[in-house]
């Protein structure tokens, strides 16, 4: 059970890297005198770098094990968290954000690396489910303390905390987490090798499937993380700590929906609750665009956001699983892929939320629902 929390909370950098600034951002665009659609680029570039460090750490990990790539990543994501927290303008910060999703890439893409060298099949996705209830307080809680960071520092001192949580996530991994791909079941080749194990995986049918489904879904998830502090603070009017309730309430539904799909998978299967993830994303999808373009206000668009995000809870853990189980002898690499897909579209949900800038809601609702539909369309499609 420690090793679930520790994967879990290593799994958790993407969100946690995204969510605890969340309730700043906009006091970040007026100090460093940038408009929305550029602050919302740093976000875009920290969605970059967990895309790209995926990639490249996953197939390291293959060739030279789990622990020494993590504990580099884990060292250098805290080091780039600091230097976050002295930006002196918008350019040099989104430097570093994407320095900083670099680092923090390393953490999700070996976290389920090591569950695939451990588990294979319905285990792995008990698994992946049990690092969802872990992760999903990062969401929770994230931009819950962000808002009362808030109370008693600025968005500098929010990435301070950041660079704190990577030192103290170094030092667990260090005496909590061991080798887990011994040096028998290590992939050599370089990077010709790598190529070749993705150009295999690629060319599968169902690899792809659910690899694009999860994506998809995770993009919706981004185009909501991105937009909703403008959508909700400045069009609703919310506060940023009543913000940050829904932004949690919305998070315990991953938790809430991981938990089911933990029970359920022995009896169900992995397959049957991926879809079932992909079609809650996509009612939520339509209801959200629905709710904007009738003017239903908050009480309209606050149950379409949660079905959204809850719905992850159900996508994640399944579509690991089936994924990686395609390809269990070179599970770095198909983890990588799976942490580039997702992250690669939400870095293009990201600013297209941007486009229509601050004043209205419908381009998050517009790119909400085309992301969700898509992932509903692509599980029938291909998987």
């Amino acid at each position: 059970m420690r090793l679930v929390v520790l994967l879990g909370a290593l799994s958790a950098f993407g969100p946690l890297s995204m969510d605890l600034y969340l309730p700043g951002l906009p006091q970040m665009a007026r100090d460093l005198d940038a408009p929305a659609s550029v602050a919302q680029g740093t976000l875009t570039a920290c969605v970059i770098g967990l895309a790209v460090g995926q990639v490249v750490a996953g197939p390291i990990s293959d060739a030279l094990g789990r622990r020494r790539p993590l504990l580099v990543g884990l060292f250098a994501y805290a080091l780039a968290s600091a230097g976050c927290a002295l930006a002196p303008e918008i350019a040099s910060l989104t430097v570093l954000r994407l320095v900083q999703g670099l680092a923090g890439a390393v953490g999700i893409v070996l976290s389920r690396a090591v569950v695939r060298d451990l588990y294979a099949g319905a285990a792995a996705a008990r698994t992946f489910a049990a690092l969802i209830l872990v992760n999903g307080l990062a969401p929770v809680l994230a931009p819950v303390l962000g808002g009362q960071l808030l109370h008693v520092t600025d968005w500098r001192g929010v990435f301070a905390v950041l660079s704190g949580i990577g030192v103290l996530l170094t030092l667990a991994t260090w005496w909590g987490v061991e080798e887990t791909l011994p040096p028998e079941r290590r992939r050599g080749g370089g990077l010709k090798a790598t190529l070749m194990i993705f150009g295999e995986l690629l060319r599968d049918r169902r690899f792809v499937g659910y690899v694009l489904a999860a994506g998809l879904a995770f993009g919706a998830m981004f185009a909501y993380i991105s937009g909703s502090p403008f959508v909700l603070e400045e069009i609703y009017g919310a506060s940023p700590q009543a913000f940050s309730a829904v932004f949690a309430v919305n998070a315990l539904g991953i938790v809430a929906l991981g938990a089911v799909s933990r029970r359920l998978v022995g009896r169900v299967g992995p397959a049957a609750l991926l879809s079932a993830g992909v079609s809650v994303s996509a009612l939520g999808g339509v209801g959200l665009l629905v709710a904007v373009l009738a003017g239903a206000g908050l009480p309209g668009v606050l149950p379409a956001l949660f079905a959204v995000v809850a719905s992850i809870g159900l996508v994640y853990p399944n579509a690991a699983a089936l994924a990686m189980e395609r390809r269990p002898d070179a599970a770095g690499s198909a983890s990588a892929l799976i942490g580039l897909v997702q992250f690669a579209l939400g870095a293009l949900a990201t600013p297209l939320v941007g486009l229509g800038g601050a004043a209205t809601a419908l381009p998050m609702a517009i790119v909400v629902a085309t992301f969700s539909l898509g992932a509903w369309v692509t599980r029938r499609a291909l998987a």
